[in-house]
């Protein structure tokens, strides 16, 4: 392995995210598959960093190593890129695009040639896309070019939240993209569950994996099932559009069910024919983007990190006898 010498040295004279990016590649490439601590330990130790580098923390930060920081970060950003994946829970592999652009670039592989992967590329463009209907305008870098009034301080705070947040639904996106087809049914099934169409004394399930008949999954919205919803939920790589024939299909297996009420879910998005003709069919679609924002949303495969509370005086309270 490569001293740390030898590689991209950043801030603290420790190498920097990229720089340990080939790092974990190589390491990667070892094994069939590794635990993402296991990884991450075996890539910084690798590299032969002096104990006093090693143990440095970042000021503000003590309790973490600035090493394990950034080999953390180079294992999300090469996952992001397809060069690494998770096909489970916590476990990385290497794919066959981070086997070929570790033996083209070497330790010569920097941040731009991973930001330029067709995969991350498309990350950030969801990104771009999840901005723009949450409407997230470029708040300021620098607070005191502006003297903030309590209204922009509670605007700068939502924007701030909701970047992370879309940031958040965009990785959960490839996280789902990664999983089994069973895995995403169950997932659509209980979101909508968790939107309330289950109803309070309703049932839901996925069908058989086989012979599905064209039905995903099943809604009955009350106990003797009057009213009934059918999903269809197609996992779809980013690239990967659904198009008119899909939908027609989908209808074909309502139809056959005698139902009035189908909801499509994808990880990608429609072509515009899919789109007509769901609108016309009365099929609902949800695309990757608004899946991921429903399951914030409803807290479905998220937890909450961190709660904010903003106060105001109550004026009612000072306006009272007391």
């Amino acid at each position: 392995m490569v001293s740390y010498k030898e590689l991209k040295i950043g801030k603290h004279h420790i190498p920097t995210w990229d720089g340990m990016a080939s790092v974990v590649l190589e390491t990667a490439a070892k094994k069939t598959e590794w635990h993402g601590i296991d990884l991450l330990q075996t890539a910084v130790n690798s590299i032969g960093l002096p104990k006093n580098l090693y143990d440095q923390s970042y000021p503000k930060y003590p309790d973490g190593r600035i090493i394990d920081d950034r080999a953390g970060w180079a294992i999300s950003e090469l996952t992001t890129a397809g060069l690494l994946m998770r096909p489970r829970r916590a476990t990385y592999t290497i794919t066959d695009l981070g086997r070929q652009v570790f033996a083209k670039y070497g330790y010569k592989l920097d941040g731009k040639i991973i930001h330029a992967q067709a995969a991350y590329q498309m990350h950030t463009q969801e990104l771009k896309e999840r901005n723009q209907t949450t409407e997230v305008s470029n708040v300021s870098d620098n607070p005191a070019e502006e003297e903030l009034s309590k209204s922009s301080f509670i605007k700068e705070i939502n924007e701030q939240s909701t970047k992370y947040n879309n940031e958040v639904a965009t990785d959960l996106l490839q996280r789902i993209r990664e999983s089994e087809p069973n895995f995403f049914e169950n997932l659509v099934v209980k979101l909508l569950v968790a939107m309330g169409y289950q109803g309070n004394d309703g049932t839901s399930w996925t069908t058989q994996l086989t012979n599905d008949g064209g039905i995903d999954g099943v809604i009955n919205q009350d106990p003797l099932g009057t009213s009934t919803v059918y999903v269809q939920a197609k996992r779809y790589k980013e690239g990967n559009v659904v198009q008119r024939p899909e939908i027609d299909a989908f209808y074909g297996a309502l139809h056959r069910a005698s139902a009035d009420r189908g909801v499509f879910i994808t990880t990608s998005k429609y072509s515009q024919g899919a789109i007509e003709a769901a609108k016309s069919d009365s099929i609902i679609t949800i695309d990757g983007i608004r899946l991921t924002n429903l399951m914030l949303k409803y807290q479905v495969g998220v937890q909450v990190k961190h709660h904010f509370d903003l106060f105001e005086i109550d004026e009612d309270f000072f306006d009272a006898d007391i």
